[in-house]
């Protein structure tokens, strides 16, 4: 029996969807609210980089024009929303989700003491006891209140000394948690203080049921993947883990192959839920206003798969050397009714109280009209005002 195929135009719509950019930009943006887009992303990944404004917040706002950073701070810091871990980085992640992780702890407490050992991290393990003191006695800290006097590390990794190893090596573990941050320092507290009791890690992980949760939940947001793309998701449990959960559901009827056409025209097969070729088939059109996009954005963080879907290549270059970057330090994609349409590299300069654009590139096969330029335009001032600066300008020759 052929497999049902998915057409491209359709899987883009269901793959905007899933990733809360097929509906207009609109609604409210703080508390329950917030929250509930979150859940529906997962997760939203941090990053420290605020040429316009940090990756976290461009994520939300691209969704919300609503939003403000300090929503997120209040929804992870006063109401406990949100909790700081990783999944292929750092993230904010639901409270809810919270369980889920005692297996994520378990695996970094294995995976972190041998690969920092290896890495020479001289003195770390030793400093368990006296940071977990520390943090008993005085109370959340940060990396800076801490290792007094001890040697940094030399080498291509992060500068840390061994109390700094220790606190990520214990937040990591679970054992401590992230309370939120001054400026983008972390800082730390006992996981007691701060988790539901709850919600804490039992003496037993059920590895099963929380490898069904992470694949069922990536496949959520996904709306189709091969096992691979599901393991990488929360990047948690293992490809083979994915893999044979795949199969497990594909025997019990939880899930049906289907072939999904890519931007180039050819078939891949992947996973989905039974009937999401007809559901992809019931949604509307993408709204056609221009969006910035972060390059951290849970749509484009799979960069094969968004090059795969919408013919799309990016890489960002923020640690490619000024000379080989083929567009700039730090730009940004832009989303198009379901195209990811080009690129553009712009700044907030704040002294001076204006977004600099420098250029916009649109992809090859794109037209630039007068319309998209004013579409631009409408876009970079709504941009600019979340930036907290009040004037767009652009640079000579900026369409390239």
């Amino acid at each position: 029996m052929a497999l049902q195929r998915l057409g491209n135009h359709s899987a883009r719509r269901l793959f905007l969807d899933r990733h809360a950019l097929l509906e207009q930009p609109a609604g409210p943006a703080k508390g329950p609210d917030l929250l509930e887009l979150i859940q529906r992303l997962g997760f939203v990944q941090l990053d420290s980089i605020n040429t316009v404004a940090r990756a976290h917040d461009v994520i939300l706002y691209s969704r919300r024009p609503g939003y403000r950073a300090q929503n997120l701070k209040r929804l992870y810091e006063r109401d406990r929303g949100l909790f700081e871990h990783w999944t292929h980085d750092a993230a904010m992640i639901p409270m809810a989700f919270y369980p889920q992780w005692h297996l994520r702890f378990r695996r970094d407490t294995e995976l972190l003491r041998k690969r920092w050992r290896n890495w020479r991290r001289d003195g770390f393990e030793a400093q368990f006891e006296t940071v977990l003191n520390h943090v008993r006695d005085h109370g959340p800290v940060s990396s800076s209140d801490l290792g007094k006097g001890e040697k940094k590390s030399s080498g291509g990794w992060w500068d840390w000394h061994p109390s700094k190893t220790a606190l990520e090596y214990l937040w990591r573990s679970g054992a401590l948690t992230v309370v939120g941050r001054v400026g983008f320092q972390k800082r730390y507290d006992l996981t007691e203080r701060v988790i539901e009791e709850h919600l804490r890690p039992a003496a037993h992980c059920d590895e099963a049921a929380t490898v069904n949760w992470l694949c069922s939940a990536a496949l959520d947001r996904l709306g189709f993947a091969t096992s691979g793309e599901l393991a990488a998701f929360w990047d948690t449990a293992s490809p083979a883990e994915a893999k044979a959960w795949c199969a497990q559901q594909l025997r019990q009827g939880g899930l049906e192959e289907i072939c999904v056409e890519q931007a180039d025209g050819s078939l891949r097969k992947v996973f989905s839920r039974p009937g999401t070729v007809g559901e992809a088939g019931e949604l509307g059109p993408a709204p056609g206003r221009i969006r910035v996009l972060s390059p951290f954005d849970p749509a484009l963080r799979d960069r094969k798969r968004a090059e795969r879907l919408f013919g799309f290549h990016y890489r960002i270059e923020v640690f490619t050397p000024a000379p080989k970057r083929q567009y700039g330090y730090y730009v940004f994609p832009l989303l198009e009714g379901d195209r990811l349409a080009g690129r553009i590299d712009m700044k907030a300069d704040r002294d001076a109280d204006l977004l600099r654009v420098t250029a916009v590139w649109p992809e090859s096969d794109m037209k630039w009209t007068r319309s998209r330029t004013r579409r631009l335009e409408a876009e970079l001032d709504r941009v600019a005002r979340f930036a907290g600066v009040s004037r767009v300008v652009f640079a000579d020759g900026w369409l390239r």
